[in-house]
């Protein structure tokens, strides 16, 4: 049986975690940066590279003793190597080399985003390709067919902002703190939804893409009318977040042809309201619905590791570089408006 150890450091967790090909998580580790970001409002890249140096190395050795393992015991090195922070993702990318040049073991540079997309096969061994996925996972929003692994076809992405940054703006906005989406979904459960009018951008449109730039600044002058309650506009805004999903997750189903299921993965994927939405959207198209467990949702290396397992007697050569962007579907046509995270 083989066994993994994950590294991830693309953003703000510094996390390791060991996993074998019988889908156990043998023990895993995160240091989260909430405190350290907190007064920013969100992500100092410098501050997030500096802490993922200071706390990897001793992590990683936590993380081995917590399984009674050493770092012979491992069959490979799995580690973040984009899309991300750069700082953050050349800090775990070299750790992940010298732990791989000292034990001898394979190297296995992994997409962040695909660390994500399959996820909820580490959960559910009963989940098989292809199926429709949803990927909310910080800078993304996309919607893509999972084929295997490393096999991608993009149906639709953000052309502006990513659902998570209309989260995190709309915390911003109404001084909730960071980290912004579960503050959101908190504040949102005790709103009427009905009593803010809000955008709800592209809905209805062919081609299942999305835009939440314009919600975001709905949010804004909702709040600074001084009309409405906080929790109005919280309840209001992910109401119109989710009909906005709804919306471009059935379009994508209905372009693709038998789908295992439909899936959510990614940070988003931690809020009830969402995830209790596309339930159900999975249950009108006759399909099995799939998310990972809540502590799979966020940054983790658990994930990473599971890519790892999937992509074992594969391996990565040591100058392998650290890539800020890396897209699952490299051969996707441009979509007018896309920025750089398409």
């Amino acid at each position: 049986m083989g066994i993994v150890l994950g590294i991830e450091s693309s953003c703000d967790e510094t996390a390791a975690a060991l996993v074998d090909s019988g889908r156990r998580i043998l023990a895993q580790r995160i240091a989260s940066q909430d405190d350290a970001h907190r007064p920013y409002g969100g992500v100092v890249p410098e501050i997030a590279a500096r802490a993922h140096a200071e706390r990897l190395a001793p992590l990683i050795a936590a993380t081995l003793a917590d399984a009674g393992m050493e770092l012979g015991d491992v069959d490979a090195i799995a580690a973040t190597a984009g899309p991300g922070l750069i700082g953050g993702v050349m800090v775990g990318l070299v750790t992940a080399k010298a732990l791989a040049m000292a034990g001898d073991k394979p190297l296995i540079a992994i997409n962040h985003l695909e660390g994500h997309a399959l996820s909820p096969r580490l959960a559910d061994p009963e989940l098989q390709f292809p199926y429709l996925l949803l990927l909310v996972s910080g800078g993304h929003c996309q919607l893509l067919l999972v084929e295997g692994v490393g096999r991608f076809k993009r149906l639709g992405t953000t052309i502006d902002d990513a659902l998570g940054e209309a989260f995190d703006k709309t915390a911003k906005i109404l001084g909730l703190g960071f980290p912004g989406g579960p503050a959101v979904e908190r504040l949102a459960a005790e709103g009427q939804a009905a009593n803010v009018p809000l955008p709800r951008p592209l809905l209805g449109s062919a081609e299942p893409h999305f835009s939440f730039a314009g919600l975001k600044s709905a949010v804004l002058r909702a709040k600074e009318s001084g009309r409405y309650a906080d929790a109005d506009i919280a309840a209001s805004f992910q109401q119109a977040a989710i009909d906005c999903v709804l919306d471009r997750s059935r379009k994508a189903l209905e372009l693709v042809t038998a789908p295992t299921a439909l899936v959510v993965a990614g940070g988003v994927a931690a809020n009830k309201a969402v995830r209790a939405a596309l339930e159900g959207l999975a249950a009108e198209f006759g399909l099995p619905f799939v998310a990972p467990p809540l502590p799979l949702c966020t940054d983790n290396a658990a994930m990473i590791a599971w890519a790892g397992v999937e992509r074992l007697g594969q391996s990565d050569p040591l100058d392998f570089a650290a890539r800020p962007r890396w897209p699952l579907d490299p051969d996707a046509a441009p979509v007018r408006g896309a920025g750089v995270k398409a």
